[in-house]
């Protein structure tokens, strides 16, 4: 018996489907996810150093 090739198979779609499902809802909880405070304080400190060359 020959073994079956990837995304083939009887589920496939819907083990795809559940794939774009978790990427999606993670992806979004990483855009809603706000920037640390230190972080912003750190770009702030670099855009002021621009700015004075």
């Amino acid at each position: 018996m020959k073994p079956a090739q990837p995304g083939t198979g009887p589920r496939s779609p819907a083990i795809k489907a559940q794939i774009d499902e978790n990427l999606k809802r993670v992806y979004h909880e990483a855009l809603a996810t706000e920037v640390p405070d230190r972080f912003t304080e750190l770009l702030a400190q670099l855009k002021a150093k621009e700015s004075e060359k």
